[in-house]
């Protein structure tokens, strides 16, 4: 068994992450004792967005490009409706969410996080939860949604909304401290 004292996570976000869904990971995870770097397409920090207007900042420790799968033992998503509908249109990072897939370590994608998984193709079939207003995205792109805190489906961790970030974090650091791999990898 692992612990998470030595685990490497990466979250990868750029503006208009949902507040909480980025610092109480970020906070949570330190607090644990992991190392934990935020990774951006750009650099310098990033803005958040906090109800109903832009929040606080947090720095980038690395670009996205900077990131190397095998130096990292999980991959965080955080959500908000800005965040991930820029990521998925991102070319660099989508290739660094479909190397951490395919990898089959753990990814967890909370609220509109999930976007970047099914345009990573990585939703058919799979066991899956989200914010629910793009429930209907994930059903179209094959998931078998759930309205659950925290749905687990191979390494893959999915929670719908900052109201489950107790639960989530919580799974994240079972995944590594049980060094969860995922029994199959698909592409992505």
């Amino acid at each position: 068994m692992a612990s998470i004292t030595d685990a490497k996570i990466v979250i990868v976000a750029t503006h208009g992450f949902e507040k909480s869904e980025l610092f109480v990971p970020l906070r949570t995870l330190r607090e644990k004792g992991a190392t934990v770097d935020v990774a951006s397409p750009q650099s310098g920090a990033i803005r958040s967005w906090d109800k109903d207007d832009w929040g606080e900042t947090v720095a980038v420790d690395k670009t996205t490009e900077q990131i190397d799968t095998d130096a990292y033992d999980a991959l965080v998503l955080p959500g908000g409706q800005i965040n991930p509908d820029l990521l998925r249109v991102d070319a660099a990072v989508m290739r660094l969410v479909g190397a951490f897939i395919g990898s089959g370590k753990p990814v967890a994608a909370i609220c509109h996080a999930p976007w970047l998984l099914a345009e990573a193709g990585a939703v058919r079939g799979r066991g899956l939860t989200s914010y629910h207003s793009i429930r209907t995205d994930m059903v179209n792109a094959g998931a078998d949604w759930r309205d659950e805190p925290v749905v687990v489906d191979d390494a893959i961790i999915t929670s719908r909304n900052p109201g489950d970030l107790d639960a989530f974090v919580a799974t994240i650091v079972r995944a590594i401290e049980e060094e969860w791999h995922a029994e199959r990898t698909r592409a992505a």
